[in-house]
């Protein structure tokens, strides 16, 4: 069952998010809690956190938003949490005035690559050999103030 909704996280909860980034991602991919304080901290960032589930963290500069990481532990995984995580991080973006969204996602990672097409992202560019494993990130772009996108702005 999925939890209501999704929390603001702050840079309390950098450890919590750190532990899930952990479960969540291969060792050389894994944030810790400074990092995660750090990003929370920059100017535009922001986080959301499903306790024991995910966590998304983001940031906005000018009119553009960023995904800088989404996380879901494994047993977690294909119950919505994403989605709920993505379609949060979206709208606060929106909130923040944001009129578009990027992200780096692995050319490997199938479930991620379909979790932010079915969201309306598509590639807008490549970093080819970018993830320690050498796998290419794709750098992904999704319009946030389109038509189509009245249920992002609340």
């Amino acid at each position: 069952m999925i939890p209501a909704a999704s929390a603001p996280a702050a840079s309390a909860d950098a450890p919590e998010l750190a532990a899930l980034h952990a479960v969540a991602f291969p060792p050389a991919e894994q944030w810790g809690a400074e990092a995660i304080r750090v990003l929370l901290g920059l100017p535009g960032g922001f986080g959301l956190l499903r306790p024991g589930v995910g966590f998304v963290l983001a940031r906005v500069a000018a009119d553009e938003a960023e995904i800088l990481t989404l996380a879901v532990v494994p047993a977690a995984r294909r119950q919505g949490h994403g989605e709920a995580l993505l379609a949060g991080a979206m709208a606060a973006a929106v909130a923040r005035g944001a009129g578009a969204m990027f992200l780096e996602v692995s050319e490997q990672n199938e479930a991620a690559r379909a979790l932010y097409a079915a969201a309306g992202f598509a590639e807008a560019g490549r970093r080819r050999g970018y993830y320690p494993d050498g796998s290419d990130a794709l750098v992904l772009k999704r319009g946030l103030l389109g038509p189509t996108d009245s249920d992002l702005r609340g």
